[in-house]
């Protein structure tokens, strides 16, 4: 009996050394990429989906994710070479081509088609109107990045002109506009979740309005690279954007729940009941972009709101920052 026992435990410590062996093997084999996002949000669903359930690993790839906290900090990694992979609003490339650098970013991957943010106030406000931020102070964001210009975008439309009617602040960092709203500052703050959401379970701001909701279509975040990595990595480039896809395909095909659980490793405080809602609600919104496509009508629309933010004095090129290869193969080689 006590040599079956011993000859089980020696069975039973082989097989746990043969299994992590090969779980090592496995992951020596992955190539590495450096993912810079410009914040961590359940924005970006469709992309924490693809880590969790192994599609990138599936394709051979290793992410390595990082927060870069706005934009220009993500465009910054990506050019001085920090960052392999950019994830952030196109703008940042069009200024980037604006400045005449030999290598500039291309997008190759559109991921949300409607901006992100909510509006959050003080105060509970069942029957908010624009009309009553007149005379107020809204936090932001940074001056000519996407979601403050889309914010500006949205108070024209609705008849206010900021630095006239309302005070937009945008001097405070992306990353620190929260605090800076529960320390004090301002009425109203633009926010992305699971902020806003975790700042109304605090009762310190209560979401009064969706900003993506209000603007409508906009390429609002899209994966990019510089010109020299795409063209010395189009396997990589596309290995990423077929996981990418796998992610999107599999965020269409299940339930919220299903969706929560599957990104609940990427945002481990936050309540189930809550990833539920905010999935929801950016679900409803139809906040991702199914094809991954940035069309050239959509680069040209998001350089009208540019435009209209006074931010832009010359259009970039649509087909020298966007190639839509990638995304077309994948389309094409990977169904549901």
């Amino acid at each position: 009996m006590n040599k079956k026992l011993k000859l089980f435990s020696l069975v039973l410590v082989l097989t746990i050394l043969i299994s992590f062996s090969l779980t090592g093997c496995k992951k020596n084999n992955l190539k590495t990429v450096k993912l810079i996002e410009v914040t961590h949000s359940l924005f970006y669903t469709p992309q924490y989906v693809a880590i969790t359930q192994g599609f990138f690993e599936d394709e051979g790839l290793d992410i390595e994710l990082i927060n870069g906290k706005g934009a220009d900090k993500c465009m910054t990694a990506l050019l001085s070479g920090e960052a392999d992979i950019g994830f952030m609003g196109p703008e940042a490339s069009v200024y980037v081509y604006n400045q005449g650098k030999t290598n500039y970013a291309i997008n190759f991957a559109q991921l949300t088609q409607k901006d992100g943010s909510f509006l959050v106030g003080r105060e509970k406000e069942e029957d908010f109107d624009f009309k009553n931020l007149k005379g107020k102070t809204i936090i932001g964001g940074r001056k000519g990045g996407m979601p403050e210009m889309t914010l500006e975008y949205v108070l024209k439309k609705h008849g206010l002109e900021p630095g006239v009617d309302v005070n937009v602040r945008t001097d405070i960092q992306f990353d620190v506009m929260a605090g800076a709203f529960t320390g004090g500052e301002g009425d109203y703050v633009a926010l992305f979740e699971p902020v806003a959401a975790t700042l109304e379970k605090e009762g310190k701001g209560y979401v009064v309005a969706s900003i993506g909701k209000e603007a409508g279509y906009i390429p609002y975040t899209c994966y990019s690279a510089t010109k020299d990595y795409i063209e010395k990595n189009e396997d990589t480039i596309q290995k990423f954007t077929n996981a990418i896809y796998k992610g999107m395909l599999w965020v269409q095909s299940h339930s919220v729940e299903e969706i929560a659980e599957a990104v609940k490793p990427q945002f481990p405080d936050t309540d189930d009941e809550v990833l539920i809602a905010l999935i929801t609600r950016y679900k409803e919104q139809d906040t991702w972009k199914p094809d991954l496509l940035l069309t050239e009508d959509g680069l040209n629309h998001m350089m009208d709101i540019m435009e209209m933010a006074g931010e832009l004095e010359e259009r970039a090129d649509y087909n020298k920052i966007v190639t839509d290869k990638f995304a077309k193969k994948a389309m094409k080689e990977i169904t549901k």
